[in-house]
């Protein structure tokens, strides 16, 4: 049965703070966990929105855990939650935002929020992308009258008028969020500094 209800694995030792994650996001999500790396490469597939993964753990560790869930090209966007102090190392590594404990539920909270609105941008830009080249294809190649007489290409013109919307307002809640902004804004000065060097 298809749900539109996000799922979140949540990869943590301790099962108690593993319980505690849980209970701050079953209001809004789906939620299993996995109390250690093992268990949590069982449980991870397609259906899997995020995944809050733990750095440091018996047997595999969070930073096994992560290249594994890429290599498998899941759909799925990972935060790191850990004790672990970020280093240098982590610019190597595949996942999308990084907590150190001990977080409050607000935080934990507002990065899931977050994880999934990239998410759904991702798939709208993927969804525009490949209309608008298949808009650019028919209009190279069908004359203005075939395009106006086709019931196919308005549907595609209508789908793209909407898509076009709905990729401008989560962009625009994106920025509005503090967080997105100040990287955005970050990630806008390093270009412009790396252009001047």
């Amino acid at each position: 049965m298809a749900t539109d209800t996000p799922l979140v694995l949540i990869v943590e030792d301790e099962s108690d703070l593993a319980n505690l994650y849980a209970a701050w996001l079953e209001e809004t999500c789906d939620v299993e966990t996995a109390y250690d790396g093992e268990k949590a490469l069982e449980n991870i597939d397609d259906a899997v929105d995020v995944v809050l993964l733990d750095r440091r753990m018996p047997g595999l560790s969070g930073d096994t855990v992560l290249p594994t869930i890429r290599e498998r090209e899941l759909d799925c966007r990972v935060a790191m939650v850990t004790a672990v102090d970020p280093d240098f190392d982590i610019v190597e590594m595949g996942f999308d935002d990084y907590l150190v404990k001990p977080i409050s539920k607000d935080e934990l909270v507002r990065v899931v929020d977050q994880l999934l609105l990239r998410s759904s941008y991702n798939e709208q830009l993927q969804e525009f992308f490949a209309l608008a080249s298949k808009k650019a294809l028919l209009d190279a190649e069908k004359t203005e009258a075939e395009r106006k007489s086709s019931e196919e290409y308005a549907r595609l013109r209508d789908r793209l008028a909407v898509l076009r919307v709905q990729v401008d307002e989560t962009m625009e809640e994106l920025l509005a969020r503090d967080g997105y902004r100040q990287l955005c804004r970050d990630i806008t000065r390093n270009s412009i500094l790396q252009e001047s060097d």
